[in-house]
């Protein structure tokens, strides 16, 4: 079953379970700010949806800007980046959704449909 990391008042998120709600996929939904990912889950997330760790940042989130994020990511290693992530869901661009073997980062339609359709 799909693990989907989301939250309930975030629009994009909305679309990506309508997305697998019409096409009759089921999915586990964990609250994103509440139970964010551990960095391991984090790590393999970024490794099976091929994307770089910082594709994994809500850049237009209040929070990334409150904390200065973009100034302090060439600073930062792997480890630490990923660390900051699973210690703040609210960092995490949404949705995060995972079977175990693949995984997508956001929701982009025809992509979804790619890996999830």
């Amino acid at each position: 079953m799909l693990k989907f990391y989301g939250y309930k008042q975030c629009g994009t998120c909305r679309k990506a379970e309508q997305f697998l709600q019409q096409a009759e996929i089921d999915y586990e939904f964990l609250d994103i700010t509440e139970n964010p990912p551990a960095v391991d889950e984090l790590a393999a997330i970024v490794e099976r949806a091929n994307v770089s760790l910082n594709k994994l940042f809500n850049t237009s989130g209040v929070q990334y800007r409150e904390l200065k994020i973009k100034e302090q990511l060439p600073a930062l290693s792997s480890r630490e980046i990923l660390t900051i992530l699973a210690g703040n869901g609210r960092l995490i661009k949404r949705p995060l959704i995972t079977d175990g073997e693949r995984a997508s980062v956001g929701f982009d339609a025809e992509k979804f449909a790619l890996i999830w359709g």
